[in-house]
């Protein structure tokens, strides 16, 4: 079972992501200064907004004397991932419930999570689509047992909490601060800590995604009793739906990657970045914004170069 206490210490003393600047002409044609808040460098078998949505639902789940945590995902989950090296490194047994049938030999994300210890179980497309209702749940307590059940990519209102927890840590002004929206918790929790006259703006990852604005509102209310009217949500950047991609998004990030040493994740970061820069391009922000861009996962590969790292005005 995990230890709240050593939970708690681990967090508290995890130092804040850094902030990087990107030079780039065309954001300075724009008028636009963007900053990465690179989240995937706080921890490195945590990396990105899991850290953050774990941050809670850890100790929560250690304080309830909890031995298991369930959760769902694809077999390419970067949160199936994540779950598996909490558990192994706080203690707890854990479970991946994955969607869709097995797959041999198993892929690295899923090779990496029963590395970890995770035990491994399949849901056919239709079941795993009512993964969230009482019979399937109460099939999977009869199967595992007594567990801590974390949603689908860790998004609750616990995981809001921890998420609302990086607006404080960025140290320059800003005006906007970006994310990738796939499961709403990162958005929700960045928007409810905002302060007066700053804006949050997410990217939808997913074709059809406007349903997400719906998630979000409903993630702050369970989180905190009601909706904050500072943030709104791109639609049109997905490139094709999750985890797809298209030669406008592939000549994005390969020309990203060639000006700034980065490979970006094009399941998420990348497309926030696109959008990011065509919006800016076509004016969408006022001259002399600083947009705050937060890289939630793990870049594709290591950055050879580093951009610089950004300082106050």
């Amino acid at each position: 079972m995990g230890d709240p206490g050593r939970i708690r210490r681990e967090f508290d003393r995890t130092p804040s992501s850094p902030l990087m600047e990107l030079d780039d002409p065309r954001l300075s044609r724009a008028g636009v200064r963007v900053i990465l808040k690179r989240d995937d460098l706080t921890h490195p078998l945590l990396p990105g907004n899991k850290w953050r949505k774990l941050k809670y639902n850890l100790a929560r789940a250690a304080e309830l004397g909890h031995e298991t945590l369930l959760t769902f995902g694809g077999a390419y989950s970067n949160h199936v991932r994540a779950v598996a090296s909490a558990g192994a490194r706080f203690g707890f047994r854990t479970v991946g419930v994955i969607r869709g049938e097995e797959h041999l030999p198993l892929n690295e994300v899923l090779a990496f999570a029963t590395g970890s210890g995770m035990r491994l179980a399949y849901l056919d497309r239709a079941t795993y689509r009512a993964k969230d209702t009482a019979p399937v749940v109460e099939e999977l307590r009869r199967e595992f047992g007594r567990f801590y059940l974390l949603p689908e990519g860790g998004s609750n209102e616990r995981a809001v909490r921890g998420c609302a927890e990086l607006p404080g840590e960025i140290g320059v002004p800003f005006d906007v601060v970006c994310c990738p929206v796939g499961t709403g918790g990162t958005l929700a929790g960045i928007a409810a800590g905002l302060a007066e006259g700053q804006r949050a703006l997410g990217f939808s990852v997913l074709r059809g995604g406007r349903f997400l604005a719906d998630v979000v509102a409903g993630l702050q209310t369970a989180a905190y009793g009601e909706v904050s009217a500072n943030w709104t949500i791109e639609y049109d950047f997905h490139a094709g739906g999750y985890a797809r991609r298209g030669p406008e998004l592939d000549a994005f990030a390969d020309d990203f990657a060639h000006r700034h040493g980065m490979s970006l994740d094009r399941i998420y970061v990348a497309k926030m970045m696109w959008g990011l820069f065509t919006l800016a391009e076509r004016g969408a922000f006022p001259r002399d914004t600083t947009v705050v861009a937060v890289v939630t996962g793990p870049m594709a590969a290591d950055p050879p170069a580093p951009p610089r790292p950004a300082s106050r005005p």
